[in-house]
């Protein structure tokens, strides 16, 4: 669940807001106290002011006759589809407090997960900028220098120390349009991934690159599996559940294999042949989950499923982190070594002809 913001200026409702509500929630129903007596304790224990008023406007709905979650329905960019239908099988079922509790856990765990490879990559990101920034300097305010102290010799220079200063110059008088160039990149990618169709070529792009696919793959077949094991232990229908887990995958390849899958098994198909067709998600986790079908107990399945892939989530991290920081290393060297060298080759040259 990402954190959204109330219109204007409002301050941002972080996930860890609706957690506390979940599980405040179903600890207090589980006590067995007035539902408008819940919403006050909890308008009085948040801080954010933001939420209190949705809380607020939760409490009112609920007190004037409408469902709990209907009224959470009508703040969508605070309790998404899942959470809603979770609190919807609860009110019907009456196991409100579990399933309360089932996706606070399911919350923490996505949180938990978008950290680990926030982290994971802050080193490289760090060691990117300070390189990229490095190299600028150099190119931007030494080198020049260099080139001033060369012209003055008068003497031919090499190739190297001439490319080497050429992109100096270039770099000074044409920087505007190489941040120009740079920015109508990310916006003109940033438009393409918005739609459909970009977005679904860009995501299967990303699961076919080496070791940063795995972790892509990894991050939605763990939150495919979790997602529909909470769903289906709550009672909701398979394909109910696959429309619901569809837009939570953050892949858009993957989501249309399992809308695919959805219209598939409404046709009466298996839900692991569609998922095989899709050639999207990984042969164990499809043999699986036919295992899971044929034995009735596809929910247990997928709970394994989603342990082992949460696992995987971070092995992949580490393995991205262990090739990408000597990879980074060796790049930086490299440039750095080649531009050092570029400009002192005219002194060697120096050096030899006094010689």
């Amino acid at each position: 669940m990402r954190e959204i913001k109330l219109g204007g200026l409002a301050p941002r409702i972080p996930p860890n807001e609706v957690v506390m509500f979940a599980r405040g929630l179903a600890m207090m129903a589980d006590a067995g106290l007035p539902v408008l007596d819940c919403f006050r304790v909890l308008t009085e224990q948040t801080d954010n002011q933001a939420f209190e008023r949705v809380i607020r406007d939760v409490a009112r709905n609920v007190a004037e006759g409408t469902c709990l979650a209907a009224a959470l329905e009508k703040h969508p960019k605070v309790f998404d589809l899942m959470f809603i239908k979770m609190v919807a099988a609860g009110e019907t079922g009456g196991v409100l407090p579990e399933l309360l509790r089932r996706v606070a856990l399911f919350i923490e765990k996505s949180v938990k997960a978008k950290q680990r490879i926030k982290a994971g990559m802050v080193y490289p990101a760090a060691i990117t900028g300070v390189a990229t920034v490095t190299v600028g300097i150099l190119l931007v305010y030494v080198i020049p220098v260099f080139a001033e102290v060369y012209a003055d010799l008068g003497q031919t220079l090499p190739t190297p120390t001439r490319l080497t200063i050429g992109l100096s110059q270039w770099l000074r008088e044409y920087f505007h349009l190489l941040i120009v160039g740079l920015s109508s990149s990310l916006l003109g990618a940033r438009a393409t991934y918005r739609t459909a169709r970009g977005r679904a070529v860009l995501d299967r792009w990303v699961l076919g690159v080496p070791v940063l696919g795995e972790v892509a793959r990894a991050v939605g077949v763990a939150r495919f599996a979790h997602n529909m094991a909470a769903l289906l232990g709550a009672g909701i229908t398979a394909v109910d559940s696959l429309s619901i887990t569809a837009g939570t995958l953050g892949n858009k390849s993957m989501e249309n294999a399992v809308l695919y899958t959805r219209d598939r098994l409404k046709e009466g198909e298996t839900l692991a042949r569609p998922l095989v067709a899709s050639q999207v998600f990984p042969s164990m986790v499809c043999h699986m989950i036919a295992v899971g079908e044929n034995t009735g107990a596809l929910d247990k399945v997928l709970r394994n499923v989603a342990s082992f892939y949460e696992e995987e989530v971070d092995r992949s991290v580490a393995q991205l982190n262990a090739l990408m920081e000597p990879a980074i290393m060796v790049v930086l060297g490299v440039v750095l070594g080649a531009i050092v060298v570029s400009m002192y080759l005219p002194i060697f040259q120096i050096g030899n002809l006094v010689q």
